[in-house]
């Protein structure tokens, strides 16, 4: 019997929180470093299985299954494609960074404070949440990736409202009011949505008879299963509209500035640039592959809502007076992106979506733990609040707008070969939405560039004229982030050679292929 890969990537980490929940309460900096070694072993685990997978293979490789609730055809399936494979690696490679940038964000309080973060739990959490995100990445049974699915939503839940923002530490009760506040509201939006998914999960067992997704859509294909017009449409609204909450989608986003607000910067950073990958990833393998004539019902809405995405979350960022609701805002316009790539039904707007998930994931988490660090120094996410710093602490201030370029997409820098990819798919087939989507660059334009000038340039305030610069544990999380920034922008084929096979047969689930040009090539 093969070594199962897939099954050990999701129990390292589920057996590593654990462990670092169960280290004495005096032990902290061992629970620090346990957590932090297995997220580095699970790397490895990631890297070893993107060696193995073969781009020109077979669909899902690497595959486990077993029975498990034979009764209900529920069975243990695991196995990926070659989105599955990169968003597996985005994961497993930005927790070690995640947990570093977080290493003091639960110790205990100040001298004399009532309060105590328990350190332990809290690096537990993240090791949680990065186990049932892979598995989600991993699972082909339909009953198997909804548990995990729902099953995040607790350690998030934890993390939001158990461990806040530094900037609050002076009222106590106010911040542990905001934080209950943003985690209640996380936790009830994608509760709603999952109760949702959990009645399609239902409906989709009672036509299909399991939860296979090869059988299904395998049955799909050679017509053995039919699915009624309006049955496979309600199937669909059910399984997309708990993504879209997951992505977040507008008009089901408003959860996401309030988390990321309240939250430390290394779990604001886990929110939008790994669990809310699970919204979009699922789109892609479920929503398309179980539902494609819905799918193909439904893209206009969709389209409509994706291009409302882009506009709104970009104007608000524009006018956000705090750092990390802007990030969050911006986030909802580049999530817009992403899932109008993925419904443009094109090679060129699906592959550019995927490699954008893994291109948000990075400089999102650039620029959010810059963030965090330049907060954690001041005490306060208020923009106006910051002035000069470029004068006092250059190389964070560097590494900053590095952060800040990724994230309005500039040439040379990862996101901007996704985004372009995006729009050029988006308009072959949609010229009118590819015209407006661009819109949403101009603006990223504007929030990135009047953030950095109102906070890094003019002349220095006093009270960040002694900021120090970034320390040697801050470097070492945000180095490789930049290094990956501009190689990914300059060669993005590693992950476009993995991806395009996977999106090619995505294209042929839903029976499309890319339009031919309105002008043919000179010859």
């Amino acid at each position: 019997m093969s070594f199962p890969l897939l099954t050990a990537t999701a129990v390292l980490p589920a057996v590593g929180a654990i462990a670092t929940a169960a280290v004495p309460a005096a032990r902290r900096t061992a629970a620090k470093w346990l957590a932090l070694l297995v997220s580095l072993a699970t790397l490895v685990l990631a890297i070893v299985v993107l060696v193995r997978f073969d781009p020109g293979g077979a669909r899902y490789q690497l595959t486990e299954s077993h029975a498990w609730i034979a009764d209900f055809g529920v069975r243990y399936e695991l196995g990926v494609d070659g989105i599955a494979v990169a968003l597996l690696a985005l994961t497993a490679l930005l927790i070690p960074f995640i947990i570093l940038a977080g290493w003091h964000d639960a110790d205990p309080l100040e001298t004399g404070s009532k309060r105590w973060r328990p350190t332990q739990g809290f690096f537990a959490l993240i090791l949680a949440v990065e186990a049932m995100v892979i598995i989600s990445f991993e699972a082909t049974d339909v009953f198997l990736f909804y548990i995990f699915f729902e099953a995040m939503l607790i350690p998030m839940y934890f993390l939001i409202g158990g461990f806040g923002d530094r900037a609050h530490a002076g009222s106590d009760e106010n911040a542990a009011a905001q934080r209950s506040y943003a985690a209640v509201k996380f936790l009830l939006y994608n509760l709603v949505g999952g109760l949702i998914m959990l009645a399609a999960v239902i409906g989709l067992y009672v036509v299909a008879g399991n939860f296979s997704l090869a059988e299904i859509a395998q049955a799909r294909a050679n017509g053995s299963l039919h699915m009624a017009t309006s049955t496979e449409r309600w199937l669909f609204l059910g399984f997309f509209f708990a993504f879209a909450v997951k992505a977040p989608l507008w008009p089901l986003h408003t959860w996401l500035p309030n988390a990321m607000q309240e939250s430390t910067a290394p779990v604001a950073v886990l929110i939008t640039a790994v669990v809310d990958k699970v919204g979009t990833f699922a789109m892609l393998r479920f929503c398309l592959q179980l539902f494609p004539e819905a799918s193909k019902w439904a893209t206009p809405a969709i389209l409509v809502l994706a291009v409302i995405s882009i506009i709104y979350g970009a104007l608000l960022a524009v006018g956000q007076r705090d750092i990390k609701r802007l990030v969050a805002y911006a986030s909802i316009s580049h999530f817009g992106f992403i899932i109008l790539g993925i419904f443009a039904m094109t090679s060129q707007g699906q592959s550019g979506a995927t490699l954008y998930m893994v291109n948000h994931g990075i400089s999102t988490a650039a620029l959010m733990l810059v963030a965090g660090f330049l907060i954690s120094r001041r005490g306060s996410r208020l923009i106006a609040d910051y002035g000069g710093v470029q004068k006092v602490a250059p190389v964070l201030a560097g590494t900053f707008l590095i952060g800040g370029l990724a994230t309005l997409s500039l040439p040379g820098l990862a996101p901007f070969v996704s985004e372009f990819l995006v729009l050029v798919g988006t308009f072959t087939r949609y010229p009118a939405i590819g015209i407006i989507a661009t819109l949403g660059i101009v603006l990223a334009a504007l929030y990135t560039l009047v953030l950095y000038q109102r906070t890094m340039t003019g002349p220095v305030k006093p009270e960040v004229s002694a900021m120090p610069d970034l320390r040697a544990r801050e470097l070492v999380v945000v180095t490789p982030l930049i290094v990956l920034l501009i190689f990914l922008g300059v060669y993005p084929k590693p992950v476009t050679d993995i991806v395009n096979p996977a999106v090619k047969q995505t294209m042929s689930d839903v029976h499309k292929t890319d339009p031919k040009p309105a002008v043919e090539a000179a010859k």
